[in-house]
């Protein structure tokens, strides 16, 4: 079998939320969060995700930079 981690990840976050509904539906309360923390939770994951997305990105800024970015996808397109 040749599954991603990607696959694994999604399947394990699948379940952890259908049984934080079926919890929640019962009456158990697994996750006691307010809502002013849901608001910091979803800022802070906003802003990481973010960083994390602009840092992985090639953000050239130097007109060298722009230059190579460009001769690498002539490069690329000719493969």
């Amino acid at each position: 079998m040749n599954i991603s981690n990607g696959t694994i990840i999604r399947t394990v976050l699948l379940i952890l939320a259908l049984v934080n509904q079926i919890l929640t539906v019962m009456g158990i309360t697994p996750l006691p969060i307010e809502d002013e923390q849901i608001t910091q939770l979803l800022s802070l994951a906003f802003t990481i995700g973010t960083s994390v997305w602009a840092w992985w990105k090639n953000n050239s800024f130097t007109v060298e930079a722009v230059k190579a970015d460009e001769y690498l996808k002539t490069l690329k397109n000719k493969n």
